[in-house]
């Protein structure tokens, strides 16, 4: 099954003023996605998603005029042998580092679709897992900065629909983020599994100042206060209180997860499988963690595709964690570019879909009609 054609599809679509979000690394202004198209010999065709590191158009061009180079011609199955020689001539040495990374994850994740495909198995089975429940939390760039009580009500439906756990976002200023914690909390009560994130929007001196209350509430993680290469600050917030730190979807491939493991500051890790190196890596990832008892929640990003492939991934691993369900308002990514990704279920858990690879059936002409719109998705 050798690769004859390689395809990025970088895509954008603006968001109207009045559904704009603002979180800790500021207000969306549209929305961005890369997908990877790899075609082989037998004309089977798999799909993938490579994350946008908020340059979409330069992350499809790293596809299409490198990466693509690198692997047509060589066994489609051969995953290991792929990821080897990407990260020989990119990866290891004088290439785009992380964009490399976010790059080669949609490419790989593409591979294991083709495969999935090929012998008519779900990309769980593939992997070694089955068809099991995977618990599932409220998330995606929703429930952001409002009052209090707006907030509390925006998070009912999903209650209604069957989520135990949801996430808030942070990072505004303690206060706020006090006010909206406390909101919650009492709408839904103690049972109600509360996570936050920040998206690297605190400083020290807040971490200091939101972890008791923090610790009070009851929240079961603080993710990103800070940005990925503050080992420091990391190390100082993890002895303010019980809370978990948690990170990793900004961490690119064993070897930056090599240290955060080893440190032991973060203890909730967070791997996307469209920027951590794709599934291939993420496998390897999952096993370091498993070593020293870690759980492995993916952080999700911004389609179906990369919704799907997270869950048949925690489905298929024994330290597997929460499922991000992006339930942010007007997700295109989501809700037209493919079929449906997941369905909730009243026990608030989510299983993988059962179809051949992936399973996620991806609308190319959306994507020609959804050119990439270059410059900053948040202002």
């Amino acid at each position: 099954m050798k690769i004859v054609d390689v395809k990025a599809y970088p895509t954008s679509y603006r968001v109207p003023k009045e559904l704009q979000v603002s979180l800790g690394i500021g207000t969306m202004t549209k929305r961005d996605c890369v997908m990877v198209k790899v075609t082989t010999e037998d004309g089977i065709v798999g799909w993938g998603e490579s994350h946008h590191a908020r340059s979409p158009g330069s992350i499809g061009h790293l596809i299409n005029t490198t990466l693509k180079g690198f692997v047509v011609g060589m066994d489609a199955t051969d995953t290991v042998g792929i990821w080897a020689k990407i990260y020989k001539f990119q990866l290891g040495s004088h290439g785009m580092g992380a964009a490399t990374a976010m790059a080669m994850s949609g490419l790989d994740q593409a591979l294991w679709d083709i495969k999935g495909k090929a012998v008519g198995w779900p990309l769980y089975k593939l992997l070694g897992g089955s068809n099991r429940p995977v618990p599932a939390y409220a998330g995606g760039i929703s429930l952001g900065y409002q009052a209090p009580e707006s907030l509390a009500d925006e998070a009912e439906p999903m209650v209604a629909a069957g989520y135990k756990a949801l996430k808030l976002r942070v990072g505004d200023s303690v206060k706020n983020d006090i006010a909206r914690m406390t909101a919650v909390r009492k709408r839904f009560g103690d049972d109600m599994v509360l996570l936050t994130d920040a998206n690297t929007g605190y400083t020290v001196e807040d971490v200091r100042r939101v972890m008791p209350a923090m610790d009070e509430l009851g929240i079961s993680w603080l993710e990103e206060p800070f940005p990925a290469h503050d080992h420091r600050s990391y190390a100082m917030a993890k002895g303010w209180g019980v809370t978990p730190l948690a990170a990793g979807e900004n961490h690119y491939t064993r070897f930056e997860f090599h240290r955060i493991i080893e440190d032991g500051n973060i203890t909730i890790l967070q791997p996307d499988l469209s920027k951590s190196g794709g599934i291939t890596e993420v496998q390897r990832i999952a096993a370091a963690a498993s070593m020293w008892k870690l759980p492995i929640h993916p952080h999700s990003s911004m389609t179906g595709l990369n919704h799907a492939v997270s869950i048949h991934f925690l489905a298929s691993i024994d330290n597997g964690g929460y499922f991000e369900a992006d339930l942010s308002v007007a997700n295109k990514f989501r809700d037209e570019l493919g079929s449906a990704p997941w369905e909730i279920g009243k026990d608030g858990t989510v299983r993988p879909l059962d179809k051949p690879g992936i399973g996620v059936e991806i609308d190319e002409d959306f994507l020609i009609a959804h050119p990439v719109i270059e410059g900053p998705g948040y202002v």
